[in-house]
C-alpha cells in the first residue's frame, strides 16, 4: 500500500533583517517594513526571481500582490497543488499607507488604491477572524510590487515517515524475531508440563 509523502514547513529561527519588524496579528503601522510570506509554485517562483512580483489580476481585495504574515497560511497556496510543488517566499514589505478591510462588502474592498474613491492606500489588510477569509487567518494585499523585497525562499522538506517499519526492515528484527520464537517455544514447553 503506497502512502502519500507528507512535508514539513519550517522556518529557521531567524534574525530579522535590519529595519524590519515582525507584526504578529496587529494592524501594520503605516510606513513600516514587515516580514510577510507569499506562497506559490516552483515554476512561478522562478519567474518571480527573474522578473519580480506582479499584481494578480483580481482577488478578494482586487488586483495586487497577496501576502500573509502567517507562514502557515502562505504554505497553503496555491490551492490544489501538492506540497512538493510549492515554495514560500519570506519577503520584506514596506506597507506604506494601510487600510483595514475587516468585513465583507466593505466600501473600499476593491478600490482602496484608487483616488477616485477617496484616500489612496498602498496595502489592504484583513485582520484574522474578521470573516473575510475562509481560514480565519490574516491576509495583506500590496498594490505596488516594488514595495516587496525577497528575503528568502522556503521549500518544504519531506517529513519523517510515521509509518512503522515492517519486521524485516526494523533494526535487529531478525534477532528479536528469533528470541520471540524461542520464548514462544519455551512457554509452550512450560505450559505442556
Amino acid at each position: 500500500m503506497s502512502q502519500q509523502q507528507s512535508y514539513s514547513w519550517q522556518e529557521d529561527d531567524f534574525q530579522l533583517p535590519y529595519g524590519v519588524e515582525k507584526c504578529g496579528h496587529k494592524q501594520p503601522n503605516c510606513g513600516r517594513t514587515y516580514v510577510m510570506y507569499h506562497g506559490t509554485t516552483r515554476t512561478i517562483a522562478n519567474a518571480i526571481l527573474s522578473e519580480g512580483f506582479r499584481q494578480s489580476a483580481d482577488g478578494m481585495l482586487g488586483p495586487g500582490v497577496y501576502l500573509s504574515r502567517d507562514l502557515n497560511k502562505a504554505r497553503g497556496y496555491p490551492f490544489n497543488t501538492p506540497d512538493s510543488e510549492r515554495v514560500v517566499f519570506r519577503v520584506k514589505v514596506n506597507v506604506g499607507n494601510v487600510i483595514a478591510i475587516n468585513y465583507q462588502c466593505h466600501p473600499r474592498q476593491n478600490n482602496w488604491h484608487d483616488r477616485r474613491y477617496g484616500e489612496v492606500f498602498d496595502t489592504a489588510w484583513c485582520p484574522p477572524n474578521c470573516g473575510m477569509t475562509r481560514s480565519g487567518m490574516e491576509e495583506d494585499c500590496v498594490w505596488d510590487p516594488n514595495r516587496i523585497k525577497i528575503d528568502k525562499c522556503i521549500a518544504p522538506t519531506p517529513a519523517p515517515s510515521m509509518q512503522r517499519p515492517t519486521v524485516a526492515e526494523a533494526p535487529g528484527s531478525m534477532m528479536i524475531m528469533g528470541i520471540g520464537i524461542i520464548l514462544l517455544f519455551l512457554c509452550a514447553l512450560y505450559v505442556s508440563r
